[in-house]
């Protein structure tokens, strides 16, 4: 039996839908699974089991029989932890197949196999009685049923499903109890994840329409690694707030909730977004506690603990307030089964807001549907706007008849606005094309640039009106990108147009390179890092099986990560390793480049760093990748508009420092399919 996955197709723009094996889906999804990260997870870990071991205790001195319900067992980890802390009997509930057969495979491999039994099922479909999948219901109830929301997995409906069917009244539950923090901050950084900012160019100002500046944007939570927004980049405008609790031991409803928390102004400012986190009492009386909180909220900053399957998250307010300093001022959190959601009211709207509870986020202008918000960050960068409209005035004249090939690009508008005589624009969607319509409208450009809901290998001359084109414009970005090569559709969207372009027509850009460059990570590596013995336990059978799934095809491949959000360390000088020219048409053969880069700085090297760089013209180059030149002990800023690629080696290398050793590389670009193959290799003379 074959699956259809879908795929980024550089060479369409589009995600096509690929016929693979039956395994694929099932090993991808084992490849890109953060149960590795959990495992590394010693916090957390050592936290479950002190509370684990706290529960069996209590219900011991009660002079009960221990039985245990995991939901969600994963690996089986705190299931053994309960059996080793003194529990009988373990019912370990895990939905997903290949996790439930690994985790017998833990299971028996620790001894364990006569007192824990996996139940591969989803936990509202357990039952319970002489015949069920329990034969008596649970004294005490373990769960790590958590995402970044604390709610998003479905945790709730859960929750109250085991306490109505699985469990007895009155039982221990590890964690204990969830509380959820919430703190009102301005932040010009994060606000314009949000909102499309006003753009100057050469004078003239460019505005958002207000449908977009009234809108209350996507609905979705932004969980990011708050730990690396610099608190310089925010400024808290109220006190950190609890905003509500979770009692895990007693009944859980999943319906709709709502809870407020009153407090002063610290000081004036434009209240604009929430930050949030949450902690996990482990035990009743709070005295073991796995919080969430970013590492800047730590004495030490240092020595708060790294995860990536629980991060923060940060919440746009529907629209942005004048607050002032000294005005009471009253933040909501509203919360259905699976998302969360702040609104914000002054002393003089609180008894409105008892009334009318803020409903879900909704978009209702289409650009939160069309821009991502790191695009939106792209979008009001205004180093990079600059780069581009420097560009745009260099190559452009009078005569200038311009083509936009990027998704929901303001470059035409640029253009239009610098003085070009004609302006059309590709668009990849009618949503697309709406928006950029009401950018139009709100600027009095209505026909300033014309827009084509058309793709570029069907588009005629008839379509240009006669004209043929003197400046072909992109960023280039493509919403169905998924690593950084991805944006070569470009080269092929040139390629398609080949013959509506003026033989001397400027092509913006008029080439990328791709670079590379071997980094040490602070802390991402952990995502794939084998655990052989994790807090005592013997979990190889988790790492084979990872391993396995990595090599049907995942660790022969990059994979797209923010690395402005994941610390690294440049083992290597960065280099340009291969040229991709826009000038001309997409090659027939596949292009090829071998090389190797020196270990120059001491260290332990993961893998390499990919990015792309798109030179405008022969002196202004737009990074998607680094911002600036390495720093001399290795330190890396990267942009936060884009991901960049991340290849894993399959064991780390350490690095001398003194360049005996070298990454050797190879990628293959194959113009069939648009896609890079890649090796890398780490040799030492």
């Amino acid at each position: 039996m074959k699956t259809f996955c879908g795929r980024a197709n550089p060479t369409t723009g589009a995600l096509d839908w690929v016929e693979e094996s039956e395994e694929y889906d099932y090993h991808q999804e084992i490849a890109r699974s953060c149960y590795a990260d959990m495992l590394h997870d010693h916090d957390r870990n050592e936290k479950y089991y002190r509370g684990i071991c706290a529960a069996v205790a209590r219900v011991k001195a009660r002079g009960e029989k221990v039985v245990i319900l995991d939901i969600g067992t994963g690996t089986g980890l705190l299931s053994m932890m309960a059996i080793t802390a003194g529990a009988d009997l373990c019912y370990s509930v895990e939905v997903f197949k290949p996790m439930a057969e690994a985790a017998q495979c833990i299971v028996e491999k620790n001894g364990f196999s006569g007192k824990i039994k996996i139940i591969n099922k989803h936990s509202t479909d357990v039952t319970v009685g002489p015949d069920g999948d329990m034969q008596m219901k649970a004294n005490v109830l373990i769960t790590e049923l958590f995402d970044t929301e604390l709610i998003g997995e479905g945790a709730l409906p859960s929750y109250e499903h085991a306490h109505q069917n699985l469990v007895q009244e009155g039982c221990e539950a590890v964690p204990h109890r969830a509380t959820v923090y919430a703190q009102l901050v301005e932040s010009e950084l994060l606000w314009s994840w949000a909102q499309l900012q006003p753009v100057d160019v050469e004078g003239a100002r460019l505005v958002p329409p207000p449908a977009v500046c009234h809108c209350a944007g996507a609905h979705s939570v932004c969980d990011i690694q708050l730990s690396q927004v610099s608190p310089r980049s925010f400024t808290p405008l109220g006190p950190l707030c609890t905003m509500f609790s979770v009692d895990f031991s007693k009944p859980v409803s999943s319906a709709f909730q709502s809870h407020s928390s009153q407090f002063v102004a610290q000081i004036s400012g434009r209240a604009q977004v929430v930050l949030s986190w949450w902690d996990l009492d482990m035990d009743p009386n709070g005295s073991v506690v796995c919080t969430m909180a970013p590492s800047w909220t730590y004495p030490q900053p240092k020595m708060a603990p790294w995860r990536d399957h629980w991060m923060q998250s940060v919440y746009f307010l529907p629209m942005e307030s004048r607050v002032t300093a000294g005005e009471e001022l009253s933040l909501t959190v509203c919360h259905d089964d699976y998302s969360l959601w702040y609104s914000l009211q002054s002393h003089s709207q609180r008894d409105l807001q008892t009334k009318t509870l803020p409903s879900r986020p909704c978009c209702t202008c289409q650009a939160h549907l069309v821009w991502t918000r790191p695009r939106f960050g792209e979008l009001n960068d205004r180093q990079r706007t600059q780069s581009y409209v420097s560009a745009l005035r260099s190559v452009l004249r009078e005569d200038s008849v311009c083509l936009g090939v990027s998704d929901g690009s303001l470059l035409p508008v640029f253009a239009h606005m610098l003085g070009a005589k004609k302006v059309f624009s590709l668009e990849n969607s009618r949503m697309s094309k709406q928006v950029m319509e009401q950018v139009l409208e709100a600027n009095s450009m209505d026909g300033g640039v014309e827009l084509l809901e058309i793709r570029p290998d069907q588009l005629s001359s008839n379509d240009l009106e006669g004209e043929q084109i003197s400046v072909l414009l992109g960023e280039p970005y493509f919403s169905t990108s998924l690593l950084p090569w991805h944006s070569l559709f470009f080269w092929y969207c040139r390629t398609a147009l080949a013959g509506l372009l003026q033989p001397s027509a400027t092509i913006l850009p008029y080439s990328a390179t791709l670079h590379m460059v071997a980094v040490e990570f602070q802390d991402l590596w952990r995502i794939r890092a084998p655990c052989g013995t994790c807090e005592g336990f013997d979990v190889t059978p988790m790492n084979e099986m990872v391993q396995q799934s990595l090599d049907f095809r995942e660790s022969r491949e990059a994979e797209p990560h923010p690395l402005w959000e994941y610390p690294c360390r440049a083992l290597t000088q960065s280099k340009a390793v291969m040229t991709f020219d826009f000038t001309q048409c997409v090659p027939q053969q596949p292009v090829c480049n071998q090389g190797s880069l020196p270990l120059l700085r001491s260290g332990r090297c993961h893998g390499v760093a990919l990015w792309m760089e798109y030179h405008l013209t022969r002196d202004i180059t737009v990074s998607a990748g680094l911002m600036g030149p390495v720093g001399e002990q290795g330190d890396c800023e990267w942009t936060r508009h884009r991901k960049q690629g991340v290849y894993f080696f399959r064991s780390p290398w350490e690095s001398s420092g003194d360049g005996r050793a070298a990454v050797s590389y190879s990628f293959t670009f194959e113009p069939s399919s648009g896609d890079i193959k890649m090796d890398f290799s780490i040799e030492s003379q």
